[in-house]
């Protein structure tokens, strides 16, 4: 029987997580998981077939320590997705190349030190009444503020805390999240799996459940779905597993993010989801066992 191995974290706390529905599939092919926290010392990552980076979703606050954990992991065994995709997706400055490629995002200012000028000029810059701030590398909406023109003057302490000497970005807030939510579509080797809706709860803009957000299986009309496909095609790389984040903004689809490392994989929404992700990776793992996959392992 092979072994795999989840990442995930020492801590779950009330994070949601659905990995476990895979275990019952994984093992109808053979396959016997281990799930590991990234942080445990002294594993022999060797003796794993395969390690699949699930519910590790603490890595934002030591992004280089983590780096350098997938870097150990990449060098004795297959790594899923690969330590490339990984270091190309952790900061969200990716943004800028599927900009260049000519893929719908979400307009943004990127800030490398906090400036309470640039915060006041981008409202004028959006033309909006309201700004959300974060840093390039987070997740789960951590340190995710929604400012208002009339009394962002108020958080600059915080916010000069907790950005200043931290990359950031500046994005309108876009208030169609309140009501139609966000769009999540996964990809499974590059194949269409399942989509959801994410709409947060009365009072609230974040749609992660652990703020309160609800749930909906949908199916994604023609125009997601092309901008998904566009999406895809401008990851430098090939993945097992992909979330595609959309909104709807000035009547049109954008991208908000490309989650390629450690996403929810929501499959609790969708119950054949569990075995489409398993067949694709045993998809992946067939041509690394026919050449040999510690020479194939793109590094």
């Amino acid at each position: 029987m092979k072994t795999c191995a989840f990442l995930s974290m020492d801590h779950m706390g009330d994070y949601y997580v659905y990995d476990d529905l895979l275990i019952a599939p994984m093992a109808e092919q053979g396959w016997q998981v281990e799930t590991l926290s990234w942080r445990q010392n002294d594993v022999d990552w060797g003796r794993f077939d395969a390690v699949i980076l699930r519910s590790c979703w603490d890595y934002q606050q030591y992004p280089d320590e983590f780096l350098g954990v997938l870097a150990q992991i990449s060098q004795r065994t297959l790594l899923f997705n690969d330590l490339g995709i990984v270091r190309w997706n952790i900061s969200k400055e990716y943004l800028k190349d599927l900009s260049a490629e000519g893929v719908p995002v979400v307009p943004t200012l990127w800030q490398q030190e906090f400036n309470a000028e640039q915060v006041a000029n981008a409202f004028a810059s959006f033309d909006c009444e309201e700004l959300i701030i974060k840093p390039v590398v987070s997740a789960s909406a951590g340190h995710t503020y929604r400012l208002s023109a009339s009394d962002y003057q108020q958080k600059l302490s915080e916010l000069k805390a907790v950005f200043s000497g931290r990359k950031h970005m500046l994005q309108p807030f876009i208030d169609n999240v309140l009501e139609e939510g966000e769009f999540s579509l996964f990809y499974f080797d590059n194949r269409f799996s399942h989509a959801i809706r994410k709409v947060p709860k009365p009072g609230d803009f974040r749609v992660q459940e652990e703020h309160g957000g609800q749930l909906f299986l949908v199916q994604p009309d023609p125009e997601l779905l092309v901008l998904a496909e566009k999406s895809l095609k401008a990851i430098p790389g090939k993945t097992l597993y992909a979330r595609l984040d959309f909104i709807r903004y000035q009547q049109s689809y954008r991208v908000m993010e490309l989650e390629l490392i450690e996403p929810s994989l929501y499959f609790n929404m969708d119950r054949d989801s569990p075995k489409r992700f398993v067949q694709a990776l045993i998809k992946k793992l067939a041509p690394q066992a026919d050449a040999g996959a510690p020479e194939l392992l793109c590094r």
